[in-house]
């Protein structure tokens, strides 16, 4: 006879997309390949010094997980964070953010890397093997942010906005006690980073066919304290203006059009009802795993009764 318990834990663990299972099927195989050909790692990995011409482990090394408690981090992270994104997205876009996002937050490691070697004169920083899906993983963090930004995680008593900030305050503090940030702390950070790019400039939303999400809600500035929000606006409308090539952030603001029509990604309205429908999406597989509680316990209930 089940519980109710029993239930609950089924229903939260259900509901997985099949292409996030998918994936978590490739991260698995990727892992076990690692470690039935221990070799595998060095034409799989990120490898600065052997990138070239290995070029292709730009693209490998972010699904490869070299030890089993990252494999488990991550098919848990992409399983469920997956199951609310995926959805609001759509499979394609979903995909689409995390090759994108893969692709060039280890171009950006191998650029640091390199440059790291230049200014330490280390050679470890060429021939350490880097790799990991958790660079995607702090892009989907930031995709959490923008779509359910106020909605509170029951057990962290935390709201969802801070996510990503606080995953890369602790990873930066305990790169200062570990030797081993150097395989990490960079995949993190550009993978934090170049989520928010994609997702605040270049994502396209089939509804208007603009791209990108204008909001202040999700300007950089939200990643920092609030103290440092004044500091860090003007910085980050410089660097605005010159991803953008004119000056529109104040355009943006206020939603204003060129033409009768709105710039490319100036719609703070179509921004609100990506993130109302996110919090509906949410709302709505709460229901249902509460209703299945709900229903599993009236079975069990029924069963007790017909043994009765």
């Amino acid at each position: 006879m089940s519980s109710p318990a029993v239930s609950v834990g089924t229903s939260a663990f259900g509901g997985f997309t099949r292409l996030c299972k998918g994936l978590a099927v490739v991260l698995v195989i990727g892992h076990v390949l690692v470690q039935l050909l221990p070799s595998a790692v060095t034409y799989l990995a990120l490898i600065p010094a052997r990138t070239i011409p290995f070029a292709w482990n730009l693209i490998t090394a972010g699904y490869i997980e070299q030890s089993i408690y990252g494999v488990v981090i991550s098919i848990l992270g992409l399983l469920f964070m997956g199951k609310l994104l995926e959805p609001i997205w759509g499979s394609k876009e979903f995909l689409k953010f995390i090759f994108i996002l893969n692709f060039l937050t280890s171009v950006c490691v191998f650029i640091t890397a390199i440059a790291l070697y230049y200014i330490t004169r280390q050679e470890n920083y060429l021939y350490m093997p880097l790799s990991g899906f958790h660079g995607v993983l702090s892009g989907f963090l930031v995709g959490v942010k923008q779509i359910v930004p106020d909605q509170e995680l029951p057990l962290l008593r935390i709201k969802a906005k801070l996510l990503p900030s606080l995953m890369l305050l602790i990873s930066i503090a305990i790169s200062f006690f570990t030797p081993e940030s150097a395989t990490y702390l960079p995949t993190l950070i550009f993978g934090t980073y170049i989520g928010w790019l994609y997702l605040r400039y270049l994502q396209r939303q089939p509804e208007t066919k603009l791209r990108g999400d204008p909001s202040e809600d999700f300007s950089f500035s939200t990643f920092f304290p609030e103290t440092l929000r004044p500091v860090i606006d003007p910085i980050a409308s410089i660097f605005h203006r010159m991803l953008c090539g004119r000056s529109e952030a104040s355009a943006e603001a206020h939603g204003h059009t060129l033409g009768g029509a709105p710039l490319p990604g100036s719609d703070p309205i179509e921004a609100s009802r990506r993130r109302e429908r996110g919090a509906r999406a949410l709302e709505e597989r709460l229901a249902a795993e509460r209703l299945a509680a709900v229903r599993g316990a009236e079975e069990s209930k029924k069963d007790g009764d017909d043994n009765v």
